[in-house]
């Protein structure tokens, strides 16, 4: 074995270690797969999903736990998708699959004015079909590829075009309640992604339902991200530790904290508070 073969193996090597130790503590901290879970691993064909399968299919054989796992597939009938891609390589590696067939590209392209983000309702239809299989299916946890570069990219655009703090969470509850869904990349990094998704050479399928987009306002975030990495090594590593150490009384949320109910102790056991009515009045306790 030549010497930049070996190289090259210690690099695969050291990268797959960490991204097993970012997966495995994501899943660890937010408990996101137990005893006896049936886990649908949402499969586009992009390198974040490819990665989650992989290295899902690598902790299954050391887990503490038994769970099964399926990879799901929604082909939404773009023009040119190779359907054949995705089914080739799960047989190759020999996990349970399902490939399910809904066309919503006529739908968002009938709905969405040309020129215009169609990330909005494709996602919403992919959600609704994905969370249908599930139920079906007897499927107990979705998980999905969103990486840690993707929480805070929806963190910034949720600041800048939404006027909320507002993310990605690890583990999440459908809105109906029927379903959980979990994103063990989330510590995971997308540079590390994107360098193993090489090493391993997977058969990346583009989207092209929309096309590159550049214009759109999470890849401008993604943009200001990468900056921030480059120019402030170890940034967003801190941005994304503030996300898991909240204060609620240090923001302006009146429903997160009670602002309104707070009062100031006096030394004689008494109390201040304000009235809009009455201005300041003297509490006695």
């Amino acid at each position: 074995m030549s010497d930049s073969t070996q190289k090259s193996r210690y690099q695969f090597n050291k990268l797959q270690k960490r991204l097993r130790h970012t997966v495995g503590d994501a899943i660890a901290d937010y408990n996101m797969i137990e005893e006896g879970d049936k886990v649908m691993v949402c499969l586009s064909g992009g390198k974040d999903s490819y990665t989650l399968l992989d290295i899902l299919m690598n902790l299954q054989k050391t887990a503490p736990v038994n769970f099964e796992l399926v990879a799901v597939n929604l082909d939404q009938k773009q023009p040119g998708f190779p359907e054949h891609v995705l089914p080739n390589y799960l047989e190759s590696l020999g996990v349970p699959y399902h490939i399910i067939e809904k066309d919503t590209y006529s739908v968002v392209k009938r709905v969405i004015p040309e020129g215009n983000t169609t990330c909005g309702l494709c996602s919403r239809l992919r959600r609704g079909t994905l969370y249908g299989y599930a139920e079906a299916n007897g499927v107990t946890k979705i998980a999905l590829g969103h990486h840690r570069d993707d929480i805070l990219e929806t963190f910034f655009l949720n600041i800048f075009y939404g006027g909320k703090l507002k993310a990605m969470p690890p583990k999440l509850l459908s809105d109906d309640k029927k379903n959980i869904v979990i994103r063990p990349l989330a510590y995971t990094r997308e540079k590390d992604i994107e360098r193993f998704a090489a090493f391993k050479n997977f058969p990346v399928i583009p989207c092209n339902l929309c096309g590159s987009q550049e214009n759109l306002q999470r890849q401008a975030m993604k943009v200001m991200l990468k900056s921030w990495d480059k120019q402030f090594p170890g940034r967003l590593e801190t941005i994304f530790t503030s996300l898991q150490n909240v204060a609620p009384s240090q923001l302006a949320d009146r429903q997160l904290f009670d602002f309104v109910g707070l009062m100031q102790e006096l030394p004689t056991g008494e109390a201040v508070s304000f009235s809009e009515d009455a201005g300041l009045d003297v509490l006695a306790l």
